[in-house]
């Protein structure tokens, strides 16, 4: 696709032997006695079949592929639905703003838990239950009957999707370590799927079921019950990614001296601002545009089609981007690309957000891409599973921290100067930071280097006392 094949493309992936014999600690973070990924000679458990190992490792992409498609179902059918909820629940812009502000309160919050939760129960274990929380949230949240109980069963799902956000990466390291670029760019490419498709189909679909916001959201509880079988199989079988064993594929920094000290890394911090100011586009995105479209002559229809666009351009460049910047040393070129498309889809937006819709929401939409390569580059800037989980969680929750703001400052903004100047000033404005930051995030190197410089540094500098 990109020039010569990769070792991740010629790679010949076996299923595992029937050897009991314990694995040392690699650097993709299998511990001894681990059931490993598809192509690993990680140990088997006595009672473990052969057909049960084989069938593993395609249930965790099919659970991985079904998870990510529910990972912003939930955001982006409000976005589409948005003036008809505002009405029904007599929201006002600043309570909109403030909806659409939810959604990287709760990642951080509850992102910021996710390593824990893994490591007492197991990864897939907690996958499976973010997969029931959303489904649980996105049946109960239309029928709450006041804004405040729609925001709680909004939280209730996003709850579910923070904790796989942060886990998703994890699993892709520990079951696929030398195929990162190719899982992670099928996960992001699923992500982008359900949300152009939650983008796309929302409105027709409401009123294809009569015509009410209520069946229009909430028939995407059905799709996230779906997600549930294959994570709640994995539960079941022995020697899968919800196994006691494999929480270990996520230890606590006592249980790994090699752990890096995340917040005293430069990495780390550029990786998290960098994802924020990514993730503060994407929701303002998500939440505003059908509505700046809208509010520009645009049919709501069409204007659904047009966040639909946005999103669905992630879908073919979600799986090009990390294959891409797997092969890169420094993947600062491709924020930067990003950040210009960005730049001038912003100006053809404040200029004539109607005559150019269509060539505005595709630059957007190549701009919000930025996501996928973050998430490659977590698994980039770290050498161990270790790394990879406390990497994660920092970079995401510590990125939907800095993005609360932007959604809601944009509702504000709209409501009291009476148009989309000002808003789309704020959003140009917050891509010149992005760019900046993800160049210094796309260096080379890992944390876990990073981490070992400073105690030779802080040594000679004892040393010279």
């Amino acid at each position: 696709m990109m020039g010569g094949m990769t070792r991740e493309e010629i790679r010949t992936t076996t299923a595992p032997t029937t050897r009991t014999e314990p694995r040392a600690h690699g650097p993709a973070g299998t511990g001894p006695g681990v059931r490993g990924p598809a192509g690993s000679p990680d140990a088997a458990s006595p009672g473990e079949t052969a057909p049960t190992r084989a069938w593993g490792p395609r249930l965790v992409v099919v659970g991985i592929v079904l998870a990510a498609l529910n990972l912003r179902p939930a955001i982006t059918s409000l976005g589409a639905l948005l003036e008809e909820v505002r009405d029904g629940l007599g929201m006002s812009g600043s309570v909109a703003g403030l909806l659409t502000s939810v959604p990287p309160l709760c990642f951080a919050l509850f992102g910021a838990m996710a390593p824990r939760f893994a490591r007492r129960f197991g990864p897939g274990a907690v996958v499976c239950a973010g997969m029931l929380a959303i489904a649980t949230g996105l049946a109960v949240r239309p029928y709450a009957g006041t804004t405040a109980g729609f925001l709680a069963a909004t939280a209730l799902a996003l709850m579910g999707i923070a904790v796989s956000n942060v886990l998703m990466p994890v699993i892709v390291k520990r079951w696929f370590p030398d195929r990162v670029g190719s899982m992670t760019g099928l996960y992001s490419m699923a992500l982008a799927l359900g949300t152009s498709l939650a983008a796309a189909l929302t409105v027709p679909m409401t009123d294809a079921l009569g015509g009410s916001w209520r069946s229009g959201l909430v028939a995407w509880a059905v799709l996230a019950a779906a997600a549930t079988l294959p994570w709640m199989a994995m539960a079941r079988a022995r020697g899968t990614v919800t196994t006691t064993d494999a929480a270990r594929s996520v230890p606590s920094p006592r249980q790994d001296p090699d752990a890096p000290r995340i917040t005293r890394s430069r990495t780390a911090w550029a990786l998290a601002v960098f994802f924020g100011l990514q993730a503060t586009a994407a929701y303002i995105a998500m939440g505003w545009m059908a509505q700046i479209f809208r509010d520009a002559g645009v049919p709501a229809g069409t204007a659904g089609l047009l966040l639909a666009v946005t999103m669905v351009m992630g879908v073919p460049l979600a799986f090009v981007i990390p294959r891409l910047a797997t092969r890169l040393t420094h993947q600062g070129p491709i924020v930067v690309v990003l950040g210009v498309c960005g730049l001038a889809g912003y100006a053809g937006l404040y200029a004539a957000p109607a005559g150019g819709a269509w060539a505005w929401a595709m630059l957007i939409g190549v701009s919000n891409c930025a996501f996928p390569l973050a998430l490659t580059m977590v698994g980039m800037r770290a050498r161990t599973s270790a790394g990879v989980a406390k990497l994660s969680a920092f970079a995401q929750s510590t990125g939907y921290l800095i993005s609360i703001p932007g959604p809601l400052l944009v509702g504000v903004l709209y409501q009291h100067s009476g148009g989309w100047g000002l808003p789309i000033a704020l959003m140009t404005g917050l891509m010149i930071p992005q760019i900046v930051v993800g160049v210094l995030a796309g260096r080379p190197g890992t944390v876990e280097d990073e981490a070992a410089r400073r105690a030779e540094s802080r040594a000679l500098s004892r040393a010279a006392r």
